[in-house]
């Protein structure tokens, strides 16, 4: 299994290409504050016209084409649960 990509840059040299004719840059920049995810988008313009990918980054780091999971609320029961010793009603 192939590791996930860490550098942005990487990864956009791997999709849209290095090349000097070929200059990407970031239309837009999202830190989270609105959505659950951080991500950027990339254009970069091609003789058919402008071409844009928008790269996720995960929790672990890596840069990716699709948004990391969703984290679900989940819940815990602590087992054995713990017994309340009862206090003796006065009388």
């Amino acid at each position: 299994m192939n590791s996930r990509e860490r550098s942005l840059r990487a990864l956009v040299d791997k999709w849209l290409g290095s090349d000097d004719e070929h200059v990407a840059c970031i239309t837009r920049l999202s830190r989270g504050a609105r959505g659950p995810w951080r991500h950027v988008c990339v254009e970069a313009q091609r003789a058919s016209g402008p071409f844009a990918i928008v790269f996720f980054r995960h929790d672990d780091g890596s840069w990716c084409v699709y948004p990391p999971p969703i984290r679900r609320p989940a819940m815990a029961i602590a087992w054995p649960v713990p017994r309340v010793a009862a206090e003796p009603v006065a009388a």
